[in-house]
Formats: structure tokens, sequence, C-alpha cells
């Protein structure tokens, strides 16, 4: 799979804060969060605020891992573009993006 994409990783354990400065001075397209810790609510919440004062608010945002149907909807309405669960296959992901992001 080919997708075409630069990919800039942060690293784990990035703060909300340390999450949106990065989207913001490297001028992304999409931001990807990996939650597997079960805080991807709190954390959601507080970087769609740290998105929006950061004029953010356009970036596609997805997120991956332990999320369970009861929260999608919760997601959705903090920004929320894609939730992508454990085990979802790559090319969906990719495919999302590249629906979303003009080249």
């Amino acid at each position: 799979m080919a997708a075409g994409m630069e990919v800039i990783y942060t690293g784990l354990r990035r703060s909300h804060e340390e999450i949106a400065q990065a989207a913001l001075e490297e001028d992304v397209d999409v931001i990807g969060l990996s939650i597997l810790s079960g805080a991807h609510l709190p954390l959601c919440d507080k970087l769609a605020a740290a998105l929006r004062a950061r004029g953010l608010s356009d970036v596609v945002w997805i997120v991956g891992g332990s999320i369970p149907r009861r929260d999608h909807a919760a997601l959705g309405a903090l920004g929320v573009n894609g939730i992508f669960p454990t085990g979802t296959p790559f090319d969906a992901v990719v495919g999302f993006i590249e629906e979303r992001v003009a080249r």
C-alpha cells in the first residue's frame, strides 16, 4: 500500500497542548491519535479546546484504538471526523484520509 503521505510522529504520551502545537507548527492536514488507555473522551475533549484555541478546527481528526461504540457519538460531537477501532484495516484508514484531504 503506497499512500504517499508524510507522517510526523511526535511520540508517546503527548499532552493535548503538545499535539495541538505540533499540528499548528507543522501545518498538518490530519491529526491521528492512537488511544488504547480508555482515556479517549477526556483527552479528545481537551484536544478539541486546544485545536479551537489555535484556529485548527478545520483539520481532519481521526482516532483509533480501544474505542467503544457507545463513545463514537460523543467523539463526533467533539470534532473527531473518523473513528477506527482496534483491528480496522489500514486500507480503510488511508481511504478515509484520501477522501478528505486534497493532494
